[in-house]
């Protein structure tokens, strides 16, 4: 099943949306949160996302899903990290917590990478209130 990785400044938003996202998508095992720095303090970290990717591969590639400007430049270096060790890493131009959502119910019907990236960049300027 394709992988998760959750990045967001906060580890408590990274665990929340984890929590959440496991309700809706109770079958998916591959949801790992890189909130946060090491100390619990807010920021990113590119070396916790390299390690949250090589957790959440198991062989069927990793979609990172990022909140904010440097979450996504961390994100990047993560991936650049991890040139070597053969996974299938995207990072998702998607909104954190709809993005999340969508891909992790894609992932867990079987969808394949792609698809999982597309169901979660789909969720960009989708419309919440209908009036």
């Amino acid at each position: 099943m394709v992988g998760l990785v959750l990045v967001s400044h906060s580890a408590k938003i990274a665990e929340g949306l984890k929590d959440l996202t496991s309700e809706i998508a109770p079958k998916h095992n591959g949801i790992i949160e890189a909130g946060g720095m090491e100390d619990g303090s807010i920021g990113t970290d590119a070396i916790r996302i390299s390690e949250a990717i090589r957790l959440a591969n198991d062989g069927d590639g990793v979609v990172v899903l990022a909140d904010l400007g440097s979450g996504l430049m961390s994100s990047e270096t993560a991936i650049e990290l991890l040139d070597d060790a053969g996974i299938n890493v995207v990072l998702a131009d998607a909104p954190l917590v709809e993005g999340t959502i969508a891909a992790a119910v894609s992932a867990m019907c079987g969808s394949d990478i792609e698809a999982v990236v597309k169901a979660a960049e789909d969720c960009r300027g989708v419309s919440k209130i209908q009036g």
